[in-house]
């Protein structure tokens, strides 16, 4: 099996996109959540194991715990496949990270929604990506106080930026990301249409 699979898939396409995967698949907020007593932060809050929701329900510092570790998780995929097998693979694991974390075959393929974990992703794939997206988070949550919000518009916006400043190939990878993350907000795209989505802050 695994040969006819290389037939299609090159060996290093193949462990590029599954050590990314794996790595991506660690749900470090369900495990800080568990370890720090909280219980299991997946049925608690909005239900999420990112560090918006362990800000809701733990307190700043497991969520500032939590955030730097699913960054953390795109960081280091990205590096690893960058060193060991290509810069095009590289792009590849960022793919694959992302859905790691947010498809995670630990929870039952039931994840986080990616936002961090993208953010480490395409800031080692780009850093000028991290900055911009990173102060267009924080202005559209200075604004309105919603995460969701903050990083839908982020994540909308750094295609664009990767065409104007960087190259295709990142701008079609970020474009992917964005559409794979922000599809996992639907709940809050429902709510925010409603105008029931949580705000972080009052």
């Amino acid at each position: 099996m695994m040969q006819t699979l290389f037939q299609y898939v090159p060996p290093l396409v193949f462990a590029a996109f599954l050590s990314s995967y794996l790595i991506g698949s660690i749900p470090f907020g369900y495990v800080i959540g568990r370890v720090c007593g909280l219980g299991d932060i997946r049925k608690q809050g909005s239900g999420n194991i990112g560090a918006t929701n362990m800000l809701r329900v733990g307190n700043k510092l497991l969520a500032f715990v939590t955030l730097l570790s699913d960054s953390g998780k795109g960081v280091l995929a990205v590096l690893i496949a960058r060193h060991y097998m290509g810069e095009s693979n590289a792009m590849l694991a960022s793919i694959g990270v992302v859905m790691g974390h947010v498809f995670p075959f630990w929870l039952g393929f039931k994840g986080g929604k990616g936002v961090a974990t993208t953010l480490g992703a395409l800031t080692m794939l780009y850093w000028p990506l991290g900055i911009f997206m990173c102060l267009a988070w924080l202005l559209v949550f200075t604004v309105t106080g919603i995460s969701s919000v903050s990083a839908i518009v982020a994540l909308a916006l750094a295609p664009t930026f990767c065409l104007l400043f960087a190259t295709p190939p990142l701008a079609f990878v970020s474009c992917v990301l964005a559409v794979l993350v922000i599809a996992k907000h639907h709940g809050n795209i429902r709510r925010l249409i409603s105008g029931e989505e949580n705000r972080v802050r009052k």
